[in-house]
Formats: structure tokens, C-alpha cells, sequence
């Protein structure tokens, strides 16, 4: 590579090298150009991996086989991919929130995964991977915990804000239940409400899921976004209990697995 004439002497290199940019380009036989990265690049590469590295991961939700109203309820609010039932979906919140950007890019070139959601919020940021392999999706959140230095251990522990089964609801409340969400099914007069209220909140979806798997019931309202996560199910009296009831174990199978006793 031929030296630009501006160059003054202290700024060449030995051998016939010029320094570009933090970068000294060597000349090789044949006119091609070796490139090799200075120590004037190093502090930025150091940077870059620290932003990385003080990301703080919040939720970590791996999800087997999304049940088929989970799976309807996740494509109406979706921005990207929709979700199909038997699925497998990893749900992730970092801190800051346009850390997720970095994350998603992160899984994204891991593995063939489809991006389903990515949400930026104040403090938080959110992002949805689907697959029908699993093995596909754990990849990808494998590469994205080494890249940020994490593990499954280190996400933020789920805790239970709210949690209540009320029978036999009244018409009124139904109706403005109905009115308020427009993307699940609707709850009837008569019918028994679980509500479940998580923070962080992405970990109501392992609850939703795990809910639908274990009752006949009816999803109403599944929020994972936000500063809590919020889940409203419905049915008749004791499917909603053992919904209630499947949905407090998978809560308390995540805080297991994160701080064993």
C-alpha cells in the first residue's frame, strides 16, 4: 500500500507499514495487504466488551412447546414472526433497555431462530425467539449468556406480587374485564378468574403456559411487558384451580433452579 505524503516520519512503521486509522496495513508480495489491528484500537475493543458485560439480565424463559392459546395470544400482540403452537420460545428482559438491541443481534447470528417480539422499554428491554427445534432456541441463549457474561443463575428472582382465584364472577366485572382486553378470549358471568401478578414480567408466560397444560381454561390476559407481568385466566371452578396451581409451581421451579437451596 502506497504511504499517503502527509504522513510525517513518526507516524510510519518499520518494514514499510503505514498506520490508517489505528490500524498498520503491511504490504505483501503479490500487492495484497495484510491488516493487523494496533494497540491504538484496543481501549475502544475494551469498551465495547465491557457495555456488554454490565448488561444485567432480568428474565430468562424457556418455554418447551407454546400451548395453542398462548401461542394465538403471543401472534396478536406480535411485531415480527408469529408463533405457532408446539413451538419452542425463550423469552429475555435485560437492563438497560437498549441493551436488547445488542442481545437480539447477539442470538439472532447464533442460530436460525425468528425474532417474534422486541420491546424497549425505560428500564427494560424484551425480546421473543421462536423455533420448532429446541435445541435451536437454547443455543442461541447460550451464545447470548456467554456473550454477556450471565447464566440462567444470575437472572432476577420471580416474586409473586398478587396472586388470587375469585369464583363465580359477576356479570359487571366480565364486562369490563372484556372491555379492557381485546386480545384473548372473553370471560363469562359465572366462571371462576385466576390472576397472577409477577415481577419481573416476563416470567407470567411460563405461568400462562404451564397453566393451559394442565386445565381446560380460558386465557383472557397474558401482559409480559412493563414493571409487573400479569396473567388472567378463566374457567370453570376447579380447572381453574389446578390451573392456579400449575402456574404457582413453574413460579417456584424458576426460583429453584436460580437459587438452589
Amino acid at each position: 500500500m502506497t504511504r499517503f505524503a502527509s504522513f510525517e516520519a513518526r507516524e510510519r512503521r518499520r518494514g514499510g507499514s503505514a498506520l490508517v486509522t489505528g490500524t498498520e496495513v503491511h504490504p505483501m508480495p503479490g500487492g495484497a495487504s495484510c491488516v493487523v489491528t494496533t494497540d491504538s484500537e484496543s481501549p475502544r475493543l475494551k469498551r465495547q466488551n465491557s457495555h456488554v458485560q454490565s448488561i444485567e439480565l432480568r428474565t430468562h424463559v424457556f418455554i418447551d412447546s407454546l400451548q395453542p392459546q398462548l401461542a394465538a395470544y403471543m401472534g396478536s400482540v406480535s411485531q415480527g414472526f408469529l408463533p405457532i403452537p408446539g413451538d419452542a420460545c425463550l423469552w429475555m428482559e435485560v437492563s438497560p433497555g437498549m441493551a436488547v438491541h445488542r442481545v437480539t443481534d447477539i442470538a439472532l447470528k447464533a442460530s436460525n431462530v425468528r425474532l417474534g417480539q422486541m420491546v424497549v422499554e425505560r428500564a427494560f428491554g424484551s425480546m421473543a425467539l421462536y423455533h420448532r427445534d429446541q435445541s435451536t432456541v437454547l443455543h442461541s441463549g447460550d451464545v447470548v449468556l456467554e456473550a454477556i457474561g450471565s447464566s440462567i443463575d444470575q437472572r432476577s428472582p420471580a416474586e409473586v406480587s398478587w396472586t388470587e382465584v375469585i369464583r363465580a364472577i359477576t356479570p359487571d366485572h366480565a364486562v369490563l374485564i372484556n372491555r379492557q382486553n381485546r386480545r384473548g378470549s372473553m370471560i363469562e358471568a359465572g366462571m371462576s378468574m385466576f390472576i397472577l401478578e409477577t415481577e419481573p414480567a416476563g416470567y407470567v408466560l411460563i405461568a400462562a403456559n404451564e397453566a393451559e397444560k394442565a386445565s381446560n381454561i380460558t386465557l383472557v390476559d397474558v401482559k409480559a411487558v412493563g414493571a409487573f407481568g400479569r396473567l388472567t385466566l378463566a374457567g370453570r371452578e376447579g380447572d381453574v384451580e389446578e390451573a392456579a396451581a400449575a402456574a404457582m409451581r413453574a413460579i417456584d421451579i424458576i426460583n429453584r433452579q436460580s437459587f438452589p437451596s
